[in-house]
């Protein structure tokens, strides 16, 4: 199909643009240059001729599109933007690798390689998903430009998300929250990671957004107005001390602003940072950049008081992703409190383009040591080389990886070591050596011998006791906050359950050797539930670490446990038929070996249909807005709710099981769902008694527990409740607001 005349006219004016945004960034340094980006984009449209995207519009456009985002918006190079313009040929078209190589360079082909690899990552199922991930990350440790051009194109597909179907939009929303939003963060594209939330927030949640942008929208006057009799002042001091800067106001995302409403439960009206005061300026050769961003804070603070626990120096110590600012929160007219930014134009410049200005000022700098950003690109490679990781753990450690690190702790020499906030003393001991975390029974923290489970805090110094006999338990999983020392408990572990494994095979097979009795399936049936295993490696493994003994082995083999077995299986696989046959042992077997995505018969043989399911992790009840995702070996439909971050997860790894069809609450069924609620308020005589009629009495709603402690005067709990839907819930809040005393009442949304 060729491309009608408006097409070539829209195809000629994005190119013009793209060879104006590169004119201005000074991309082709070099002559040829522009004739090299010239070869590329003659290439792909005439690869992708007469090819439309589902918008309709010439598909030539995206790579244009995202060559206009890697060049404009990023700060990138010559070679990135001539791979953006090829990162589909070889995925869409005939062209292969190695006819890049030869048409371009041996670099352009490895990069376009990179690209189309990793667009191939989630169109797989969940575990080739996340391995194809894991091998599209090895190209992070060649070329960080490959994953930048990535975010580039996934940002132009958000852009354009609007043509997709209600589940694909599930899955590629909860894909960019999950992976490419903290991608952007760590690779310091500040702009770019704040343009996705707002996007994924958008097609999610397009009710919320326009409400929240409604309202900021209506205050901008009032705002504007506060804005500058704030700056007014401080304009004068600048102004008068020479400082050459440039001073606005930046607006808080609707993705931040929802975020804090969400996790603090307040309307938009209590969100009082809405906005935050940046100055960005031009530093002079002396004294330093430090120096100049802390005379300018002393001229803030001459004129507005600061508080004093907000105050956030990542000059001294930058993030990891690079940023480097002062920030400090001051009270403004009004009584109300502002945040202030202090930057050079250097840091700026590295704020909002990330990783591609970072490159550019450390290879201008003289000073050439490893920083935060190289020091995470390190461990990256070092993960990488992991050969014991499963594929899904590797791709829920690496995004433990992305998350923020701005806690400093020190070594008892004084070293400095970054971790994420909320590392333990755990985490730090892994940081230092594997060995070491393995063996390590606490830690010294600032000379106090405290549990290794406890949470550090920027200027600890730490030092990790440790004991030969020491070794990892299951437990500490929970009780980390970083990939390397999540990986190296998983890793451990694994080796300790397959050696348990192999060990309790070899003792069941010798014990019932004794019986004169072979190990076979039917054996292990009876086995499994009589010891409360959910399957033989379970069973293998508890017999090896000597949880399971085999003393009374010859009764449990002697026993008819076939009603027990069938019990047991019945709750462990939900679908079996209720009926028990004459011939248990026979049947269940049986039974055990053809399952399948069926539906019971009207003869009433086993088989099996989808069925809805509350999630557990998120407790949706109906009114909530919900997402279904389809169990790949149950076949029952989980549903959550749309904000829960297990879903995010399982749509980022699993988004082909996310179900087409919107899921939609029925009005068929009287059914009570569990919520739960948190209360607060001052104590007194006969309150819970008052709390407890309007629930049972006014609402004739069931409690199914309630925990409420009071100390000082003041009294918190929670309430676990059998609601009908949202509706009913959101009355009966209502109501308890209403008793004297109660000061606060949410419900606990286990998102």
């Amino acid at each position: 199909m060729e491309y009608t005349p408006q097409d070539e006219i829209l195809i000629e004016e994005k190119w013009q643009e793209l060879a104006e945004a590169c004119k201005t960034n000074k991309v082709c340094r070099r002559d040829g240059d522009w004739d090299f980006i010239k070869r590329a984009f003659f290439l792909a449209k005439e690869a992708h001729k007469g090819v439309r995207r589902r918008s309709g519009e010439p598909y030539i456009i995206h790579p244009l599109e995202v060559a206009l985002i890697a060049v404009r918006e990023i700060g990138l190079g010559k070679k990135s933007v001539v791979a953006a313009l090829l990162h589909d040929v070889v995925e869409d078209t005939e062209y292969t690798v190695e006819d890049i190589a030869r048409l371009f360079t041996p670099k352009i082909a490895s990069m376009v390689d990179g690209l189309t690899k990793m667009s191939g990552v989630f169109n797989a199922d969940s575990s080739e998903q996340a391995e194809s991930f894991r091998k599209v990350l090895l190209t992070l440790s060649d070329d960080v430009r490959v994953i930048i051009i990535k975010i580039a194109d996934r940002l132009h597909n958000m852009r354009t998300l609007g043509s997709m179907p209600h589940n694909k939009q599930v899955k590629i929303t909860s894909e960019t929250i999950y992976l490419f939003v903290p991608l952007a963060y760590r690779l310091g594209l500040h702009a770019i990671k704040s343009e996705l939330e707002n996007l994924c927030m958008m097609y999610r949640f397009p009710e919320e957004y326009k409400e929240i942008q409604r309202k900021i929208d209506e205050t901008e006057p009032e705002r504007q107005q506060y804005i500058e009799r704030f700056m007014a002042p401080i304009r004068e001091v600048l102004d008068r001390n020479n400082f050459q800067y440039e001073m606005t106001a930046r607006v808080k995302s609707i993705y931040s602003i929802w975020n804090k409403m969400r996790r603090k439960e307040i309307p938009f009206e209590e969100v009082y940072d809405l906005f935050a005061i940046r100055i960005v300026f031009k530093a002079l050769p002396f004294p330093s950049e430090k120096t100049q961003c802390w005379q300018i804070y002393s001229c803030v603070t001459d004129i507005y008081t600061p508080k004093p626990d907000r105050l956030r120096d990542w000059i001294s110590i930058p993030k990891s992703n690079g940023y480097e600012a002062l920030h400090s929160t001051v009270m403004g007219p009004d009584g109300i409190w502002v945040e202030v930014q202090v930057r050079t134009e250097r840091m700026d410049d590295i704020a909002e383009r990330g990783f591609a200005a970072h490159w550019k000022y450390k290879h201008s700098s003289i000073a050439q040591e490893e920083d935060g950003l190289d020091k995470w690109l390190r461990k990256v490679r070092e993960a990488l080389s992991s050969p014991t990781e499963s594929a899904k753990e590797f791709l829920d450690n690496f995004k433990l990886s992305l998350y923020k690190t701005d806690v400093v702790a020190f070594t008892p020499k004084g070293e400095p070591q970054t971790l994420p906030y909320g590392a333990t003393a755990l985490d730090f001991a892994y940081e230092i050596h594997t060995k070491i975390g393995d063996h390590a029974i606490g830690a010294k923290i600032n000379h106090k011998i405290m549990p290794v489970t406890t949470v550090i805090n920027s200027g600890d110094q730490i030092e990790i006791i440790t004991a030969e006999s020491a070794r990892p338990k299951a437990e500490w999983l929970d009780a980390v906050a970083t990939s390397k020392a999540r990986q190296a408990i998983q890793d451990f572990l694994k080796r300790e359950r397959e050696d348990n494994i192999e060990y309790g095979m070899q003792l069941l097979n010798a014990s019932l050797a004794e019986h004169n009795v072979t190990l076979s399936g039917r054996v292990l049936r009876k086995l499994m539930p009589a010891y409360e295993c959910r399957n033989k490696d379970e069973l293998y493994s508890k017999i090896g670490a000597g949880i399971i003994k085999l003393d009374n082995l010859d009764k449990l083999l002697k026993e008819n446990s076939s009603r027990k077995i069938l019990k047991f299986w019945k709750l462990l696989l939900p679908g079996m038929s209720n009926s028990e046959p004459e011939d248990l042992d026979v049947d269940l077997e049986d039974e055990l070996t053809t399952l399948d995505d069926t539906v019971v018969s009207e003869e009433g043989s086993i088989r099996y249909e989808p069925e809805f399911v509350m999630a557990e992790c998120c407790e949706p009840i109906p009114g909530d807005n919900v997402v279904g995702y389809r169990d790949p070996i149950t076949n029952r439909i989980m549903v959550h709710k749309a904000t829960c971050n297990e879903l995010v997860r399982l749509a980022a790894q699993s988004g082909n099981n996310i179900v087409k069809e919107e899921i939609r609450w029925s009005q068929q069924k009287a059914i009570s769902y569990l919520a739960t609620v948190e209360i607060r308020g001052i104590d007194r005589p006969g309150i819970i008694l008052d709390l407890t009629k309007v629930i049972t009495a006014d609402f004739s709603i069931n409690m199914r527990a309630i925990s409420v402690q009071s100390h000082d005067g003041i009294f918190e709990g929670t309430i676990s409740l059998y609601v009908k839907d949202i509706v009913s819930l959101n009355a009966l809040l209502d109501n308890i607001r209403s008793v004297k005393g109660i000061e606060h009442i949410r419900r606990l949304l286990n998102d």
